[in-house]
């Protein structure tokens, strides 16, 4: 059904102006959540970040401390969060939608980082090379956050409506892990596999420890997170019309 709101135009009497009614639905606000986390990441992920950076500790190959990851760490698992909230709730096509949306945002942002530094500089402005450093396009960086962001987000909503269509409304804390579990690993391997090399990372060690850190940082802050992703996802199930009507068909 088409809704349009009518306001008479002080211009023209008798005329009136149209406009479509705004969606009430939550929606459009998560999706632009997660279009902002991820755009704000991948700016973020730019800088390594080392903690106990001054200790070595190994168990066999695998290099314990100094623990290894980028400046988006804390950032990047409420993307995986609001993409749970988008599957469980409006399901895997609209879920895509989203995530096309978020790569197209990812893109625009780079073309705009990009088109704002090679704008000529006032003769007052002295902050161009610190603006290159943080925002400055480097291609393999913003094809490592694509290429992981897009295989990451698909397998993640694809694996939670998967499961859930086998368990229908039970077992929330199975599609909630299960999915970022799979989602996760695929999103560091790639991602960590084309920027390890731009934010310094050139060693195996350093590049395993990166994988695994980031890893199991982002599945260990998602389950740290459950109870406030159910209370998110039962107050949008409980709100959402069509998915009151969904269940009660």
């Amino acid at each position: 059904m088409r809704h349009v709101t009518a306001q008479k135009s002080e211009d023209t009497p008798g005329a009136v102006a149209q406009f479509a009614h705004v969606s009430r639905g939550y929606y459009p606000t998560i999706v632009a959540l997660f279009a902002a986390t991820l755009i704000i990441s991948n700016v973020t992920a730019s800088k390594g970040v080392a903690f106990f950076g001054d200790s070595e500790v190994f168990l066999g190959p695998f290099q314990l401390l100094p623990i290894n990851t980028d400046g988006a760490f804390f950032l990047f698992p409420l993307a995986y969060i609001l993409g749970d909230v988008l599957s469980e709730v409006y399901g895997f096509k609209a879920t895509r939608r989203a995530i096309y949306l978020g790569f197209g945002s990812i893109i625009l942002a780079a073309v705009c980082f990009w088109i704002a530094i090679e704008l000529p500089a006032a003769s007052f402005y002295e902050n161009q090379e610190s603006l290159e450093t943080v925002v400055g396009v480097v291609p393999r960086l913003v094809i490592a956050g694509l290429a992981g962001y897009f295989v990451g987000q698909m397998l993640n909503a694809l694996v939670l409506v998967k499961i859930k269509q086998r368990t229908k409304e039970k077992h929330l804390w199975a599609r909630l892990i299960g999915s970022t579990v799979v989602g996760e690993f695929f999103d560091t391997l790639i991602f960590c596999s084309i920027a390890a090399g731009v934010i310094g990372i050139s060693t195996w060690e350093d590049f395993i420890n990166y994988v695994i850190v980031g890893f199991i940082w982002k599945t260990l802050v998602e389950i740290l997170v459950l109870p406030i992703t159910y209370r998110v996802i039962a107050y949008i199930k409980k709100r959402e019309p069509s998915y009151q009507e969904s269940v009660a068909a």
